[in-house]
């Protein structure tokens, strides 16, 4: 189904993750053999991280919550999910400190801001929350930092940037803000350094690139030149090192790759592309060690998997691509630690979870998936919390 059709079904109905982090243990030193009964008593090393998994849920009004078993993948819903959104929540995405969770609401036009509980991963909204946005907020993206978030609105052509206050997670419109973007505007990324920002403009089908500075603690925005997509350019992901661009286009059933001009940010088609993906595909993940790129295709009802070519961003199917998914895949994630991928399935209420494959990216059903979510999930954000 094509993005602006979406889009319009979900006005009538009155509606990826710069999230970064690693997985480590910490304690004592194994001891040496024969070690006497005090070595027993050596710590016992502890995760550095929780993992956490939000979807909103556009019918429902709603953000599922889940804690990742780091093991296995597995999906456990937190007490209290799922928690209370704005009318028809669209995009959800968490700063990069592992602290706030934010979610764009289509249909209020308004931005609600959450407090994760280190422990539980349960939401609690912030003072102040809703914020107001332009009309039709679609997706966002928080920049490394933790300071600014960025926010497309799909009803109004522009792009809107927040500055988050690190304390409160409050978050005010930076000034001159919002930005010029093209024509219904869907995804949004940044590169790791939070220097270099894409949107994809659904109907205008091309990329709007920006570049981001920072002066005294207010990010300033340049708009660049745009360059063309394919047909109606819907989800977009920047691979970590910030040397390529992947962006999905609905209505021609694939992937556009484009390489990032050092110094410049200006983009330039890589070679092949476009590359071919399953029918109507939405989002775009890569996962953190930019070896593979993942792309939930709606109608097809699969998640493609590709290979990255690290010298030339060319995409490359994994074997046994494109994997089964359920019922019209449309938000895609890949978790921090690069192990899971969580899939926000539209049409069948759920979250799909697989396991990656680390050498050949292929991906495998995580037992017990997929799980339950609320009505019409749509996007979906990993969240990696630091132990308190």
């Amino acid at each position: 189904m094509r993005t602006k059709a979406i889009a319009a079904s979900l006005a009538l109905a009155a509606v990826t993750l710069l999230t970064a982090g690693c997985s480590s243990t910490g304690g004592g030193t194994a001891p040496a053999p024969g070690a006497g009964p005090a070595a027993a008593t050596a710590p016992v090393s502890q995760p550095a991280f929780r993992y956490f998994v939000y979807v909103a849920n556009t019918n429902s009004n709603n953000v599922s919550a889940y804690t990742i078993d780091p093991g296995s993948g597995t999906l456990t819903q937190v007490t209290g999910s799922p928690f209370p959104a704005g009318t028809g929540p669209r995009g959800v995405a968490v700063d990069p400190t592992g602290k706030f969770v934010y979610v764009a609401n289509y249909g209020s036009s308004d931005v609600s801001g959450y407090r994760i509980d280190a422990g539980s991963g349960a939401l609690t909204e912030l003072d102040g929350s809703p914020f107001a946005a332009a009309p039709g907020p679609w997706h966002l993206a928080a920049d490394p930092s933790g300071k600014t978030i960025f926010v497309t609105n799909y009803g109004a052509d522009r792009l809107s940037a927040y500055s988050i206050n690190t304390g409160s997670g409050a978050i005010t419109p930076v000034r001159g803000s919002p930005f010029a973007a093209g024509s219904s505007p869907a995804g949004v990324a940044l590169d790791q350094a939070g220097s270099f920002l894409c949107v994809a403009n659904n109907g205008s089908r091309d990329v709007s690139t920006y570049a981001i500075s920072s002066s005294a603690g207010t990010a300033r925005v340049v708009r660049g030149a745009a360059v063309v997509a394919g047909v109606y350019p819907a989800g977009v992901a920047i691979d970590p090192k910030g040397k390529f661009v992947y962006v999905t286009n609905n209505g021609s059933a694939s992937v556009s790759a484009y390489a990032i001009g050092a110094g410049t940010g200006a983009l330039a088609p890589v070679r092949g592309s476009p590359f071919p993906t399953g029918s109507s595909p939405w989002d775009i993940a890569v996962e953190p060690t930019g070896k593979f790129v993942y792309a939930a295709n709606a109608t097809g009802a699969t998640v493609t998997a590709y290979s990255i070519s690290a010298g030339t961003g060319a995409l490359t199917a994994v074997r046994g691509s494109p994997f089964p998914a359920v019922s019209s895949p449309r938000g895609i994630a890949v978790d921090p630690t690069g192990k899971f991928v969580y899939v926000a399935n539209y049409g069948s209420n759920n979250v799909s979870a697989y396991v990656i494959d680390p050498g050949s990216g292929a991906l495998s059903s995580v037992d017990g998936s997929p799980f339950p979510a609320g009505t019409r999930p749509v996007c979906v954000a990993v969240a990696a919390v630091p132990v308190r």
